[in-house]
């Protein structure tokens, strides 16, 4: 027989009802504000990680005090710590014994054991994963036991460690995390320091041998290889990062600037041109196009048209492409050469630092909404190398993409919900699978306005 219904239980349900109604509306009205209101920007640098920016940098580590050289060494300190989210650095005076070839640093006086990878980039482990780690040893105190071996090479002068392991040949990574850290951290050394470079890969040795030779006035040592014991009164493993391809002059020793870093390549790769001009360089009446070209993904489907386009502009046009043959010096004097140098989006654009003075920059910025990335990447570090720098935002019109995926496909209509994704899903969309035909009306327009950026002669 059933049981009365309780004078309760219709209240109960009624209850339950309005509360599902509720958490249904509630769900609906989030997927419609992901879906459609959400921030265009949402903070896309910091969730993926790719904000070449230190921010929390803590400057009471950081002496700039005594005398110039002892700004790396402060014995309050330990002896290895962040100089940012990106970088550690360790340093040490003493007997210092290097045996390279076992990735070990024999170091008296030491508190303890360290392990150091010198490469700035620690955010990321897949860079990270590719760089050689290094055992910092304490020996000769009284509870030491390691032995260390006898030195079979002195130097009178500091040692630096540091790695071109992590994505060594990406023209943009060789900058921004091996070649201005390395600068910021020992140009006042005034040569008198002795590198030790870890990966070392000798195409790459050779390529930056000009720039190491005015950082250094000894031969770079290929130190995981080299069989030698090298013994220092001093050393300093890691370089300091900044922000990327910048440095902040408040925190850098001699209070040195990036425009001191392109001076010294300008002597490095004896670059003639100091200042850009609208008339291009002496003996020439039209300023010099230098078009980066590429053979994979993001490259100009229309290059030779815009070559053409250009030219009717009154540009002399220039087109090359950049890789890991391409002899540096000779293109160093082939970028300074040009007043104004586009490209898409991509490592080339990093050779801007061979650009004179008040030279443009065009960064073509493919579809996808990446103004965010081409920010961070090229446009900040222009401001301070006094570049003038111009963007070309692709237009769905002018992408690849537009014949890749369907009228209305997700990634075409909602690029920022992409970014949502992580860093992998952005690249994958939108630089690994898309090229670009500019509207060449478009681009002569964008000429015309980079070469009102030009000075005067």
């Amino acid at each position: 027989m059933k049981q009365p219904r309780g004078r309760q239980e219709p209240r109960r349900m009624g209850n339950a009802a309005m509360v599902v109604t509720m958490l249904v509306s509630l769900c609906v009205l989030t997927y419609i504000k992901a879906r459609y209101c959400s921030n265009p920007f949402p903070k896309p640098a910091e969730e993926l990680e790719v904000a070449e920016i230190d921010e929390d940098y803590d400057s009471t580590r950081y002496k700039l005090t005594g005398p110039i050289g002892e700004e790396d060494f402060d014995p309050t300190r330990p002896t290895c710590y962040n100089t940012s989210k990106r970088s550690e650095r360790c340093a040490a005076v003493g007997d210092i014994r290097v045996d390279g070839n076992h990735s070990k640093i024999y170091i008296s006086p030491l508190s303890r054991e360290w392990k150091t990878k010198p490469y700035a980039r620690l955010h990321d482990p897949v860079a990270m994963d590719d760089v050689r780690e290094y055992t910092l040893v304490p020996f000769g105190g009284a509870n030491d036991t390691a032995v260390p071996p006898l030195c079979t090479k002195n130097h009178t002068v500091p040692g630096f460690l540091f790695s071109n392991g992590g994505f060594a040949g990406n023209l943009y990574h060789d900058y921004t995390d091996v070649l201005v850290p390395l600068f910021t951290s020992t140009h006042h050394f005034n040569g008198e320091v002795q590198f030790m470079l870890s990966g070392m890969k000798d195409w790459w040795n050779d390529k930056m041998t000009p720039l190491f030779k005015l950082l250094s006035n000894y031969k770079v040592i290929d130190v995981d290889n080299d069989r030698e014991v090298h013994c220092f009164p001093r050393i300093v493993i890691g370089a300091t990062f900044h922000r990327a391809m910048g440095i902040d002059p408040s925190r850098s020793p001699g209070g040195v600037t990036v425009a001191d870093f392109k001076r010294l390549l300008r002597r490095a790769f004896r670059l003639e041109r100091a200042v850009a001009s609208r008339t291009g360089a002496p003996r020439r009446d039209k300023p010099r196009l230098l078009i980066i070209s590429r053979k994979s993904s993001r490259r100009f489907m229309n290059e030779r048209a815009m070559a053409r386009a250009a030219a009717e502009a009154r540009f002399d046009v220039r087109i090359a492409e950049p890789d890991n043959h391409t002899d540096t010096p000779n293109f160093a004097r082939l970028v300074n050469s040009a007043d104004v140098m586009v490209g898409v989006h991509g490592a080339g654009l990093t050779n801007m630092v061979f650009l004179p003075s008040r030279a443009v920059l065009i960064q073509v910025v493919p579809f996808g909404g990446l103004e965010w990335l081409a920010g961070v990447t090229f446009k900040d570090p222009a401001r301070d190398m006094d570049v003038n720098y111009m963007e070309y935002n692709v237009s769905l019109e002018e992408s690849s993409l537009r014949d890749l995926y369907p009228e209305g496909h997700f990634y075409l209509k909602h690029p920022y919900d992409v970014h949502k994704k992580g860093w992998d899903a952005i690249k994958r969309t939108y630089l690994d699978k898309q090229n670009v035909r500019l509207n060449l009306t478009k681009f002569t327009n964008t000429l015309e306005q980079a070469r009102e950026l030009l000075p005067l002669p």
